[in-house]
């Protein structure tokens, strides 16, 4: 089996010149693994790097209490969203 190892011109592994890339990638492989159970498919995996992403990105927030709280704020005031327009009877 072949390894693929990324290189700079140091000569390091990536892992050692690129540390906080490493961390990233490591830790959206545990979170698929253990949040997803490994079933990701292809056809979602924009909407599970986005998860990933918000959440990669607040992990360290101050206010992450408040999110709940802002959330629901949202769905309060937003009007409801139809996924597919219903048809009125006169277009049947």
């Amino acid at each position: 089996m072949a390894r693929t190892v990324a290189e700079l011109n140091t000569g390091d592994p990536a892992h050692v010149s690129m540390p906080g890339v490493h961390r990233v990638a490591s830790l959206l492989k545990r979170w698929l693994l253990g949040t997803h159970q490994g079933s990701v498919t292809g056809e979602h995996l924009d909407a599970y790097l986005n998860e990933f992403a918000f959440r990669f990105n607040r992990r360290h927030s101050r206010r992450r209490g408040l999110l709940f709280l802002r959330l629901l704020q949202h769905a309060v005031v937003t009007p409801p969203t139809r996924y597919r327009p219903s048809r009125s009877r006169g277009q049947m």
